[in-house]
C-alpha cells in the first residue's frame, strides 16, 4: 500500500486546523467542562438516575452489535454499570419517536449528525462540555470531528467511530504489473492514469451506486470529495451547512469534474447504465477477475467487509489503497472526507450515563471491535497495533496525518436533502441531466427554515 507523503510545518498545520475545525476552545470554559456529575445539566430524559443501568439506542446490528457489546464488557465489569444496548435499523425514525414521546434512551449513537443537531436545537441533548473535559478530547480527536455537531457555539455529540472515505482501491497484483503511474494529482488520476488503464483493455473505474432506496449516495460522496479537494474545508463546510447555496458555481464545477469519470464513455465498467444497476457492495468484484474488468474504485474504509471472500482472507496481498490525491490548483495538503458515529447524552443528571459517555468518547474504547475489524477510532492517540491488518492500519494512518478532515456532507445536510433529494438528483444527473439543473433542483428543495 502507498500513501503520498506531505511535508508539514507547525504553522501550516495550525492554520489548516483552525480552518477545518473552527475554534477548538471549550465553549463553556469555567462552567463545568469535564464536570464529573454533569454540572449545568438541563436534559433529564432516559432511565432513572443512579440505577447502575444505562440504556443505549443505535443502528449497529449483526456482527457490529456483537463487537460493540464486547467493547463495553470490560467497562461494565470494572464500573458495575450494566449497559443495555438496543439495535434499530430504522434508527433515525425510532429515535425521533422515542424522544418526542418522552421515552428517550440515556444515550443514542447517531450515524448521521443531522438528527442530532435537530435535537440540540430543541434542547433535548446535553452539551458535551458540561460533562467531558472538552479541551482534552479536542487534543486527541482527529481535527474537524467536533465541529460537525456544533450548534450555536456548543458541541452536542462525542465521536465514537470514524470512517475514511477518501480512498482509492485497486487490485494490488494487477495494478503493480500494469505500471500505470502515480496518483499524485486528481487530474493525473482521471486523465493519463485512467487512459493507460483503458489502453490495456480494462475499464479504469469500478463503480456501483445500487443501494435500494438509498441508491445515489455513492455519487454524493464523489461530489463531496471534489468540493473538498477543489476548494478546501472552509468552502466545503459553508456548502454543507448552506452558508452558500447548493447551486453555487463552484459546486456546479465539481459536478462537471465528476462527469469526466462517471459520464465519459469508456471510463466506467458498463457505462452510465451500469452505475445505478450495480450494487455498491459488488462494484469492485470485477477488479479481481483474471484479467481484471475494471481497476480503480473510490469508496470508504468500510468497504473492506464487502470484498470477495477470497480477497478478504489476504487483503494485504490482494488490495492496495491510495489516498485520494490533491486537486492541482485546489486545496494544498492532505484532506479527508470522513464519516462516523456520534454519542449523545439524553440524561444529563445521571452519573452512570456520564461515566459511559466518558468511556465511549475516549481512546480506550473499541479495542475488541478494532481487533475484529470493521471499526476505526476517531482518536489520533488510539493504538493502531489493535487493528487486524496493514490495510486498516494504513487507512488509520492516512486520517491521523490529515491536515483537514470534514464530515460526510449528505449526512450533515437536512434529511430531506442529504438522504433524499441529493440521492435522487444524482441518479437523474448520471442518467443525462446537466450539472447546473441538478444543483438548481437540490437548492430549490432546501428547507426554507
Amino acid at each position: 500500500m502507498r500513501a503520498s507523503t506531505f511535508a508539514k510545518t507547525t504553522a501550516v498545520v495550525g492554520a489548516v486546523a483552525l480552518l477545518s475545525t473552527g475554534c477548538l476552545q471549550n465553549p463553556n470554559a469555567g462552567g463545568g467542562g469535564g464536570g464529573g456529575t454533569g454540572g449545568n445539566a438541563y436534559v433529564d430524559g432516559g432511565s432513572a438516575d443512579g440505577d447502575k443501568v444505562v440504556t443505549i439506542l443505535g443502528a449497529f446490528g449483526g456482527d457490529e452489535e456483537k463487537q460493540f457489546v464486547a467493547s463495553m464488557a470490560e467497562f461494565e465489569k470494572s464500573s458495575g454499570i450494566k449497559v443495555q444496548y438496543t439495535s434499530d435499523q430504522d434508527f433515525t425514525t425510532t429515535i425521533k419517536q422515542k424522544v418526542n414521546a418522552g421515552d428517550s434512551p440515556d444515550i443514542a449513537l447517531f450515524p448521521q449528525p443531522g438528527g442530532l443537531l435537530e435535537f440540540a436545537a430543541q434542547k433535548k441533548i446535553q452539551p458535551i462540555d458540561t460533562f467531558l473535559d472538552y479541551d482534552a478530547i479536542a487534543r486527541t480527536l482527529l481535527p474537524g470531528l467536533l465541529d460537525v455537531s456544533r450548534y450555536q457555539g456548543r458541541v452536542y455529540g462525542a465521536p465514537m467511530r470514524n470512517a475514511n472515505k477518501s480512498l482509492i482501491w485497486v487490485p494490488k497484483k494487477a495494478w503493480d504489473s500494469g505500471n500505470y503511474g502515480q496518483l499524485d494529482t486528481w487530474q493525473n488520476m482521471v486523465g493519463p492514469v485512467s487512459a493507460k488503464v483503458k489502453a490495456s483493455n480494462i475499464a479504469p473505474w469500478c463503480m456501483g451506486w445500487g443501494s435500494d432506496q438509498a441508491t445515489g449516495w455513492v455519487g454524493t460522496d464523489w461530489i463531496e470529495e471534489l468540493v473538498l479537494k477543489m476548494y478546501g474545508p472552509e468552502v466545503y463546510n459553508d456548502w454543507i451547512f448552506h452558508r452558500i447555496p447548493f447551486n453555487d458555481p463552484r459546486i456546479v464545477k465539481a459536478f462537471d469534474e465528476f462527469a469526466k469519470v462517471a459520464k465519459t464513455p469508456g471510463q466506467v465498467l458498463g457505462g452510465t447504465q451500469a452505475i445505478t444497476a450495480t450494487k455498491f457492495g459488488e462494484a469492485m468484484t470485477p477488479a479481481f477477475a483474471t484479467p481484471p474488468k475494471c481497476m480503480m474504485m473510490k469508496q470508504g474504509s468500510f468497504y473492506q467487509s464487502f470484498l470477495p471472500a477470497s480477497v478478504k482472507k489476504d487483503t494485504d496481498n490482494q488490495v492496495e489503497l491510495f489516498a485520494a490525491p490533491e486537486y492541482a490548483g485546489g486545496f494544498k495538503g492532505k484532506s479527508v472526507l470522513g464519516g462516523g458515529d456520534l454519542a449523545a447524552l439524553f440524561n444529563g443528571n445521571d452519573p452512570d450515563s456520564i461515566a459511559v459517555m466518558k468511556f465511549l468518547s475516549s481512546d480506550k474504547f473499541g479495542v475488541p471491535w478494532a481487533k475484529a475489524g470493521g471499526w476505526m477510532s476517531p482518536h489520533k492517540t488510539f493504538d493502531v497495533a489493535n487493528y487486524p491488518d496493514n490495510l486498516t492500519r494504513e487507512v488509520a494512518k492516512m486520517a491521523n496525518e490529515a491536515d483537514a478532515i470534514v464530515f460526510d456532507g449528505s449526512d450533515v445536510m437536512p434529511k430531506v436533502i442529504g438522504s433524499d433529494v441529493f440521492w435522487k438528483q444524482m441518479i437523474a444527473w448520471v442518467n443525462g441531466q446537466d450539472s447546473k439543473t441538478t444543483a438548481d433542483n437540490i437548492e430549490a428543495a432546501w428547507p426554507k427554515s
